[in-house]
């Protein structure tokens, strides 16, 4: 009968000291131990080496030669030992800007989903900003009531070395007026005094008209003169002031900002398309910490409370200090937690616009210099900046920490991605959210026509994803969670 004990005998492999020892068979055994107590050692070299071994062993010599052979280890002998595997806790991805939802390829699906189905909202005003057609947006000018007042503008981007000749092919093209910042109308035939005059703004007055059912084919042909002319934009304004903007890209009804094309890579933080500018899409930003700068606030400055000046003793830099110190009425043997809080801002970062009189020995005479005191933590990042050896950026990474970027608030896509909407959440709102959440979510998720015919596909893909990753007893667990922070 086979043993119910695995029997080893005269262990000898590394630091194990002829260990004898019975493990039974069939049932969870657990190694414990200080480190180097020899814990791998047994395990890996010694039970596995030997499991492997022998079943390599038991191939024919054609076979052995496509399989690693691990070395015979130190030991008497081992009874009761079947072929053995050996699993290593490894991390599934060490690549900072792998998260959950990139490792289960469900961000792959909520890229092409919020591309292709989300709405875009004004990060300004929160409107929604959708691109809209020539033909739709003169059938909204033809349901106003008739007899409204309409004139058709044409605004036009100019630089002022440039305007003369912008003017002057203007009247050559036929038309009569123009309008300058938004209120005043001008003859352009007054071109002399136009040149003279001081303005940002110009529109082209294109039409005027009157809604009635047959003006619809006249007012098609100014709106089509004035989008030819801006390359693409038009403005049609009421007798009473209403302003209806018209852009063939999508841009936003109240302030005009506009929003790029809705593509999978906007929505990808490793693709310069989608990351935010200032974390480059990690998320997370490596900056200088005022509590690792001075780690010790019960010293003093002259004691050496801020540690990337604790080994400055010369003469000149404690006469540095007592300068700053004493235009701040401060005192360089003050501990440092005591000092007064505006003087630890300035002495972090920096004094800004105001002057500090510090004073230097030239030729054994005593010299002031005025001049604005930078800070330590812009001292020490222009240096990071400046280091062009790993040794250097080695100093300073100590005075460091990681921290969620303010840009984009740790979501790591830019601020278009971030203003895009699939039913009420965005596409970080929805990563945040938990598995079980966002499975909810997505289930419930109702998209109507074309919307909703392009995303049942898509939705099937996400939810199949979601719904593995809570029957593995993982629904706590969100999407934009890194990978790294996995075992």
């Amino acid at each position: 009968m086979r043993s119910n004990w695995i029997k080893i005998r005269g262990a000898r492999q590394h630091n194990l000291k002829g260990i004898d020892l019975d493990l039974p068979r069939n049932q969870l055994v657990v190694i414990t131990g200080l480190s180097g107590s020899g814990k791998s050692t047994l395990a890996f070299d010694t039970l596995y080496a030997e499991g492997q071994r022998r079943y390599v062993e038991s191939l024919s010599a054609y076979a052995r030669q496509f399989l690693e052979r691990l070395p015979k280890p130190r030991v008497e002998w081992i009874e009761g030992l079947s072929p053995a595997i050996a699993i290593e806790q490894k991390n599934a991805a060490r690549n900072p800007r792998s998260t959950v939802g990139t490792l289960t390829e469900i961000a792959d699906y909520l890229r092409l989903l919020y591309a292709r189905v989300g709405v875009a909202y004004c990060p300004q005003c929160d409107e929604p900003i959708q691109s809209q057609s020539l033909d739709q947006f003169i059938a909204a000018l033809m349901d106003l009531t008739e007899g409204t007042r309409l004139m058709v503008f044409a605004p036009l981007r100019h630089d002022k070395p440039g305007r003369a000749q912008l003017l002057k092919r203007l009247r050559r093209d036929g038309f009569a007026r123009v309008r300058i910042d938004y209120d005043e109308i001008v003859d352009l035939e007054d071109h002399e005094q136009l040149k003279k005059r001081l303005f940002e703004h110009l529109e082209v007055l294109v039409d005027r008209l009157i809604v009635r059912p047959k003006i619809r084919n006249r007012l098609a042909d100014s709106l089509e003169l004035a989008v030819a002319l801006t390359g693409g934009e038009a403005l049609v304004e009421t007798i009473d002031g209403e302003r209806r903007p018209f852009s063939e890209n999508p841009v936003c009804p109240s302030c005009g900002l506009g929003q790029p094309e809705l593509t999978p890579a906007g929505f990808s933080f490793n693709s310069p398309h989608g990351a935010c500018p200032d974390c480059d899409g990690l998320g997370r930003r490596e900056a200088f910490a005022p509590e690792l700068i001075v780690p010790n606030p019960g010293l003093s400055l002259r004691e050496g409370a801020v540690k990337p000046w604790a080994h400055r003793h010369s003469v000149h830099f404690m006469e540095f200090l007592e300068a700053l110190t004493a235009h701040y009425r401060t005192d360089v043997h003050q501990p440092y937690h005591t000092l007064p809080p505006a003087f630890k801002d300035v002495l972090m970062h920096g004094s800004g616009d105001e002057r500090i009189a510090f004073f230097f020995f030239d030729n054994d005479r005593r010299q002031s210099d005025a001049r604005a005191f930078e800070g330590l933590v812009p001292l020490l990042q222009r240096r990071w900046d400046e280091a062009s050896d790993g040794r250097t950026r080695d100093e300073l990474r100590v005075y460091m920490r990681s921290e969620p970027c303010t840009g984009c608030s740790g979501s790591r896509l830019n601020t278009p991605a971030r203003h895009v909407r699939v039913g009420a959440l965005s596409l970080p709102e929805f990563c945040a959210l938990s598995a079980v959440e966002a499975l909810q979510y997505a289930r419930t998720l109702e998209l109507e026509g074309h919307q909703g015919e392009i995303a049942a596909k898509i939705l099937t893909e996400v939810i199949n994803r979601l719904t593995y990753i809570v029957d593995v007893g993982l629904p706590y667990i969100s999407l934009e969670r890194s990978a790294a922070s996995l075992s």
